[in-house]
């Protein structure tokens, strides 16, 4: 049984979770707004740190100018080459990051520590002053770049709370990162009740489709001797959609080794995309899917099972608050329990399973969701996909990535076996480890 912290916890988080969702649910409609938002203003959020302080970078980008969506990459040490890596990782606030940063990264061959994103930038600049500090890589040509797979990460939170860079994401992204030796983009996707369903699952695939503008430019780039895109060539940042290569991710970026990570509801935007990229095929070359991993998903159906009957009132995330969430995420004419978007095993769901990629779930002993996702998965292995199930004893939902549950030894162990699973799909060797 969990611990009696974690029971007292959950009656506070089920509190304020119930006050927040009816809170969402009496709001007037005319709070709704097309631009979105990603993050509401009582979470807690870490910033970004662009050096590595402690073996990971991180910075977040706004890639739609037409709605909130947003992504938070995290680069870790291990893309530097071995004989370039810092000796040491401190801890978080064991020294200037800033300071601390520029120093071990002028000692390596990634110049220069000092990059300013834009000409314009450049030219403006006295001194130091609108320097951008962080970790640049060399420019194209001066030495190797390591390559790493890249893990599109989705929080989760019920539809309505939660964001890519709050405190319990930003740690299970670095965590995730670190230990699967990957660069992780965690999507900032558009919330409910302001934009119901299908934003959050098209907002999945805008970035999976930016990330394959974003390889096809920084290749063009290549290929010109990375000079700026312009003249003759500007029809190619309008056909790609984009008009700035990313450093980090042309840099150290694989996205034919992309692995689909989602949390919770997050789950369930992970599985559409993968669905979606399995019928886009070759269209979103050179990303390929080669794997995904859903934890705890927010999977549901009309005839209840076995663990939904009797968890219905387990720790954290109950069945009535989460039908709330479904409420308010579904729009009213479509509310269904066997909506595509919460029933994986409906009727007429496309494509085939037997297409699927390779599918890790992870379940908690006490969810009431679990018996469906061991479902899903079971119909996955029918069809010879390789679909195992990690069951946790004693686990709630969400025991992996909520801020509470992080640093407990649970937590850190299914971040690891998550990691040599993933291994098997992302290695370069084959199906070796990469360690």
């Amino acid at each position: 049984m969990p611990s009696v912290a974690v029971k007292l916890y959950s009656v506070f988080f089920k509190f304020l979770l119930k006050h927040r969702l009816q809170n969402r649910i009496q709001a007037p409609p005319e709070d709704s707004d097309s631009f979105g938002v990603t993050t509401r203003p009582d979470e807690s959020v870490a910033p970004a740190n662009p050096s590595f302080s402690d073996g990971v970078a991180t910075k977040d980008i706004h890639i739609d100018p037409l709605t909130s969506l947003s992504i938070r990459i995290f680069l870790p040490d291990s893309a530097l080459e071995p004989n370039s890596k810092p000796s040491s990782k401190p801890e978080p606030g064991s020294a200037n990051p800033k300071t601390a940063s520029l120093s071990r990264l002028r000692r390596n061959s990634y110049e220069p520590a000092i990059f300013l994103p834009r000409e314009e930038e450049r030219r403006n600049s006295v001194g130091d002053v609108g320097a951008y500090r962080g970790y640049a890589p060399a420019p194209s040509g001066e030495g190797r770049r390591k390559k790493l797979p890249v893990v599109l990460q989705f929080h989760g939170g019920g539809w309505v709370t939660g964001s890519n860079d709050s405190v319990a994401n930003d740690v299970f992204c670095r965590r995730i990162a670190r230990l699967c030796e990957a660069v992780v983009v965690a999507v900032g996707y558009r919330l409910a009740p302001e934009n119901r369903y299908p934003a959050a699952f098209e907002d999945g695939m805008k970035v999976l489709n930016w990330l394959a503008k974003q390889a096809n430019l920084a290749e063009c780039s290549k290929l010109m001797g990375g000079r700026r895109l312009e003249g003759q060539h500007k029809h190619i940042v309008g056909s790609f959609g984009a008009s700035m290569v990313e450093p980090w991710l042309a840099a150290h970026g694989n996205p034919s080794r992309c692995v689909l990570l989602g949390v919770s509801c997050g789950a369930n935007i992970a599985d559409h995309v993968a669905r979606k990229a399995v019928e886009a095929g070759k269209l979103l070359d050179p990303v390929k899917v080669v794997a995904q991993v859903l934890m705890y998903p927010f999977f549901i159906g009309s005839v209840p099972t076995r663990s939904e009957i009797k968890l219905a009132n387990s720790y954290f995330y109950d069945k009535a608050m989460c039908m709330l969430a479904w409420k308010l995420f579904l729009p009213e004419k479509e509310f269904s329990l066997d909506h595509p978007a919460a029933n994986p095993l409906a009727p007429d769901h496309s494509p085939p399973l037997k297409k699927m990629p390779p599918t890790l779930t992870v379940v908690a002993d006490h969810d009431w969701m679990r018996d469906r996702a061991i479902a899903y998965s079971e119909e996955l292995r029918k069809v010879n996909v390789d679909a195992p199930v990690y069951e946790y004893k004693d686990a709630v939902h969400e025991f992996a990535t909520l801020d509470v549950l992080l640093k407990s030894p649970q937590a850190q162990v299914c971040a690891e076996d998550i990691a040599i699973w993933v291994k098997k799909y992302i290695s370069l060797r084959g199906h070796e480890f990469s360690y």
